[in-house]
């Protein structure tokens, strides 16, 4: 923030303050890693950005090109490590904190997240409010409703002419998961579902019984808490 040569206020100086205050490490600090988003965690990893792009802003890239948490913990190494403003000791620290997290869910089962309704999957995924362009995810189930995964299959305008059923499922089957929930968002922030939403829902329940794989639902994320389940409404099930 430049602030005028001429004079700086008291409400200058507050509004500096505040603006220091929503850092991710001051907001960690104040409010505890829960409330922080996923790029302002990736970006406290990552520490600094490059030139011209603070690292709040490279965090928010990266989530973005890689289709979220579960893309780019997928990425490997070698090939993380080439991207601008990542490199070598960042890919490592990167890396190192996936697989962390990947070794506490295989030794902690117990702990995972556990959905039991819609309103569960709509905050499990909330981040999904934010985006400015429709993202489909799936939250992927075992036999007691915990949470294995929660990876991004499609970004942009969904509809039955471009979902392949066979790379929505691919996670589900390699993860060998129970049961799965769709969702996504209306950037709109009005969740009421589309022809297209209902068609494509029908759409994968049936590839879901071929597959042995139990689709609860299908969660849409709209604006603030507003989300619409279709299978609470009858719609595609």
């Amino acid at each position: 923030m430049t602030l005028p040569a001429e004079t700086t206020s008291h409400g200058d100086y507050l509004k500096i303050a505040v603006d220091k205050n929503q850092r991710p490490r001051e907001r960690l600090r104040a409010h505890g890693a829960i409330a922080l988003k996923n790029e302002e965690l990736i970006a406290i990893l990552l520490r600094t950005g490059t030139r011209g792009e603070n690292v709040l802003h490279l965090a928010e890239h990266l989530l973005a090109n890689f289709g979220g948490l579960g893309g780019l913990a997928r990425q490997p190494f070698n090939e993380l490590k080439q991207l601008k403003g990542i490199g070598e000791v960042k890919a490592i620290e990167l890396n190192a904190a996936f697989e962390l997290g990947r070794r506490m869910l295989i030794e902690s089962p117990e702990e995972r997240p556990i959905v039991r309704s819609p309103e569960d999957a709509a905050k499990l995924l909330a981040d999904m409010r934010a985006s400015e362009q429709e993202v489909m995810r799936t939250v992927l189930l075992d036999t007691k409703n915990r949470v294995l995964a929660t990876p991004t299959i499609y970004r942009g305008s969904l509809h039955t002419t471009v979902i392949r059923v066979t790379e929505l499922f691919r996670e589900a089957v390699r993860q060998n998961c129970a049961a799965l929930i769709l969702a996504h968002n209306h950037p709109s922030g009005d969740p009421t579902p589309s022809p297209e939403d209902i068609a494509v829902t029908r759409e994968i329940v049936q590839a879901g019984k071929v597959l042995d794989i139990d689709v609860l639902d299908h969660v849409v994320i709209g604006a603030g808490d507003r989300f619409y389940s279709l299978k609470e409404h009858g719609l595609g099930f």
